[in-house]
This record gives structure tokens, sequence and C-alpha cells, in this order.
């Protein structure tokens, strides 16, 4: 019951429910209305019809009543004393204004006011009218038939309804689906990544916002894979340069201690200067650490380049000169300033000198 996929069903259906329950109230309210309408509109007209030809057989409205009692127009008197009978639907009022032939509000021998005569239908003999046929307000009853086709129009509209709601939880479940589907692989490819497969890629089925999730996924895990590959890589640089001088170092150190070696300062030296390139491996991975962390702070200046590569020269000239290697400088002088850290270009630059200087022959050259 967690999952979107349930959630989403549910909203699709609460959502029709809803819809269909208005509509189908909605039908059912006029429907019933209209119904009701035709029924009164149909009870009226034969209502007038019997009323305007008893008038023209009797030229009287005597005993008008028990004719309308015969035509089933007005209820028969309620034969269980507890009970009242119905009000007739519709009431006669004679040429004078008086109930002949009461109803629902109207009293029989009660004289209606000339407004209300107007909103009913007048009954006409020759050319004078010699009543008036008013409507209560009061709904007729329905024969069997009636009431039957009402309720068969009932069960339908029940029916269809019900055929909506299935409908609407099929619909809900196949677009729940169809939702859900990038958000259910973006999880399972997320599980793998946490099981240790960075190099995971989901399917963009789509340009909207899942589409553009799909893809920053993509992008994230492929810039993972990357990291983690160059991590491993520098990893086994960084092990393979660290064995050299230990290496050196511990060649030495076990030598003397088993007396093969004498403890000279020209071996001491060369234990002394792996020492310092250790140091200098370790701060270079702390400067790396810095760097990628964004903590590394750069003091930039306006320096010329050409000053600072004779510096250089003149700081590894010895270096330079104990490994009978020369090292110059090739310097255009006009070359505009720049804006560096001097530090930090610096240990860059010595590091690269130092590279060069071991990977070079002697009366070889280094050119800065």
């Amino acid at each position: 019951m967690r999952s979107l996929s349930f959630k989403l069903i549910l909203s699709f259906l609460v959502v029709n429910l809803i819809a269909i329950g208005i509509a189908a109230g909605f039908i059912w309210y006029r429907t019933s209305s209209e119904f009701n309408r035709f029924l009164l509109d149909q009870n009226q007209s034969a209502y007038v019809e019997v009323v305007s030809a008893f008038y023209e057989v009797n030229n009287s409205w005597k005993n008008v009543d028990r004719k309308l009692l015969e035509e089933q127009l007005i209820p028969p008197p309620n034969s269980d004393k507890s009970g009242n009978a119905p009000a007739p639907p519709f009431v006669l009022v004679d040429q004078e204004g008086k109930v002949i032939v009461q109803g629902l509000g109207y009293r029989s021998g009660e004289i209606v006011e000339a407004s209300e005569l107007e909103k009913g239908i007048s009954i006409v003999s020759g050319e004078e009218i010699v009543g008036t046929v008013l409507a209560t307000g009061q709904l007729p009853a329905r024969t069997s038939v009636e009431q039957d086709y009402l309720d068969g129009f009932i069960q339908a509209l029940l029916i269809g309804a019900a055929g909506g709601v299935v409908v609407a939880l099929v619909l809900g479940y196949l677009l729940a689906q169809s939702l859900t589907k990038p958000t259910r692989e973006l999880t399972r490819a997320v599980r793998l990544m946490k099981e240790g497969l960075l190099d995971q890629q989901v399917e963009v089925s789509s340009q909207d916002e899942m589409g553009d999730l799909a893809h920053a996924f993509n992008q994230m895990s492929a810039e993972l894979t990357r990291s983690n590959v160059n991590r491993r890589q520098m990893t086994a640089e960084i092990a393979h340069d660290l064995r050299n001088p230990l290496t050196v170092i511990n060649g030495y150190i076990e030598s003397m201690l088993a007396g093969v070696l004498e403890p000279t300062n020209e071996r001491m030296g060369i234990v002394h200067g792996e020492v310092q390139h250790l140091r200098h491996m370790v701060e270079d991975l702390r400067t790396l650490s810095l760097a990628d962390s964004g903590a590394i702070i750069l003091e930039k200046q306006s320096v010329d380049m050409c000053q600072f590569l004779d510096k250089l020269s003149k700081v590894y000239a010895q270096l330079a000169s104990s490994k009978e290697i020369t090292l110059r400088v090739d310097c255009v002088k006009e070359l505009p300033k720049v804006q560096i850290d001097v530090d930090r270009i610096g240990q860059a630059m010595g590091n690269l000198i130092n590279n060069a200087m071991r990977h070079t022959q002697t009366e070889g050259s280094v050119v800065l």
C-alpha cells in the first residue's frame, strides 16, 4: 500500500468515482425532472380535455368531480380512516374564480385571485372562458409502466456507473504502471549501485520531468564510473611511485643492519634523498586532496614568466650539475605577464623538472 503504483491507482479511482457520481447524479436529476414534467403535462392535458368535454355536454360543472373520478384523474377517497388520500395534482376553478374541484393548497369554494388564474389553462366554451385548470405542484401518481421505465433507467445508470468504475480501475492500473516504470528502473539501478555496480544506465523513454531525471542519473552514473576508474588508476600509480623509494631505503637499511654495508655519509645521503622524495610525494597527495575538495586557495599575482623560469633554473642548477645535465631557459622576452599562484605553479614545475632530470641521460639537456 506504500507503493507509488497503488497510490496512483487509488487516486485515479477516487477521481473517477467522484466524476462518475457527479455525472450520474446530474443525469438522474435531469431525467427524473424531465420525466415528471412530461407526466405532469400529459396528465394536465388529459385533465383539461376531460373537463372541457364535460362542460360541452352538460353546460355546467355540476358533478364534474365524479367524472374526473371515473376517468381516474383524481384519486379516490382513502378507505383507511387512519390515512389521507393523496392530493390531486390539479384544481378546477369556475368562471367566477371559485374552486370546484379542490387540490393541494386549494379548498373547495375558495375564491382564487386573478393573478393566480393567469398561471392556469383556461377552459373555453364558445367564446367564453368558463373555467380554469391550475397545477398545484403535486406530482401525479405514476402507473406501473411508468414506474418500471424509471426503475429500468436507474438500473441502467447504475450498471453504466459500475462499468465506468471498472474501466477507470483498469486504465488507472495501466497508467500507473506506465508512469512508474522509469521510477522502478531508477530504483533497481540505485540498488545495484549500492552493491558496488556503479556503471548503470536507464532508458530515457520520455521528454518530461522523469526523462530529465533519468538523463541526470545516467550522467551521474557515468561520472561515478569514470571517477572510480581514475581513483583505481591513481592508487596503482601512487603504489608504484612509493614502492621504488621504499625499496631503496629498505635495501640500504637492511644491508647496514646486517653489516654488509657501512653507514657512510654517501649512503645516508642516498637514503635521505629518497626520504625527501617520499615527503614530496606525500605533499603532492595532500595538495591533490585539497584541490579535489575545493579547499585549495590560490594567491594569484602578475608574474613575468621569463623571470619566473630564470629563478626555477637557478633553484635546480645544482641538481642538474650533479647529474651532468644541462638546464637552460628558452623564453621570448616580449611575453605578457600572467596571473598565477607562484608557489603552486613552482611546485608543479618542480615536479616536471625532477621527472625530466630523472629520465634524462648524462650530458643530456632539459629546456624550460
